[in-house]
């Protein structure tokens, strides 16, 4: 019979095979569905990286899950990825797991070298619907997300891009990708096979509005849409599928 120290084991093993969230463009910090990014020997680890547990001097496995914050376990980027000083374009494939075919998605940003605070918000939460709630290789591109309110970077600054996805059975994933700020010319362009909305059956990601409500009775509530989110998003997808027209 396994022990359920086994059987903890065992689910995050094959938790971690199945894959999660990916973020395709402008990159990631590592792939986290097959490392933690410490493995025996390794030499790439940057001293202080959130995540990495220290025992007796030596340096330790972090869970190297995505569902560990603040970036899925995974520690900072020596080499990091240049992101548009005015802000640019994300991709994400959000459906490497079952039960998302509902989600809530958060983008942050986080400031300098190693962020302590990621809580500064780029969008506001919008809501996916992908074309099923087992594993599906959809696509979203954000073509121009913009910078969080009141932050103005230089050319060279640091900085680290936080993806979270809140799926329907509770679980929050994330994701990072650490970025050194640029001028638009010497970024990556951004191209249809980067940076694409998903169209086929089986891959396409939709939306729906995202909403509060004050309960004001036993039968009936007040609701208020989130505008910025009900209109953003879609727009950003709109402009996505116009651009490579």
């Amino acid at each position: 019979m396994l022990s359920l120290r086994s059987i903890v084991v065992l689910a995050a093993t094959c938790a971690i095979a199945s894959a999660h969230t990916v973020i395709t463009y402008p990159g990631w910090r590592g792939d986290n569905i097959h490392t933690n990014g410490t493995e025996p020997g390794s030499v790439n680890i940057i001293p202080g990286s959130l995540g990495i547990t220290y025992t007796n001097g030596t340096l330790g496995f972090p869970y190297g899950m995505q569902w560990m914050y603040p970036c899925g376990g995974m520690p900072t980027s020596r080499n990091r990825t240049k992101w548009p000083v005015g802000g640019g374009a994300i991709a994400i494939q959000p459906g490497w797991f079952p039960g998302h075919s509902l989600a809530l998605i958060y983008l942050n940003m986080g400031y300098g070298n190693e962020p302590l605070n990621m809580s500064h918000t780029m969008l506001p939460v919008f809501q996916i619907v992908g074309p099923s709630n087992l594993e599906y290789p959809g696509t979203i591109c954000l073509p121009q997300v913009p910078l969080p309110a009141n932050f103005t970077p230089a050319i060279g600054d640091n900085a680290t891009i936080q993806v979270i996805e809140a799926a329907q059975h509770g679980a929050s994933l994330y994701n990072c990708v650490d970025i050194t700020f640029a001028d638009p010319k010497d970024v990556e362009e951004v191209t249809p096979q980067n940076c694409f909305n998903s169209s086929g059956a089986n891959d396409k990601i939709t939306f729906n509005n995202v909403f509060t409500s004050a309960l004001v009775s036993a039968g009936s509530a007040s609701v208020r849409l989130n505008t910025y989110a009900s209109v953003l998003a879609p727009s950003l997808l709109s402009l996505a599928a116009w651009v490579w027209l």
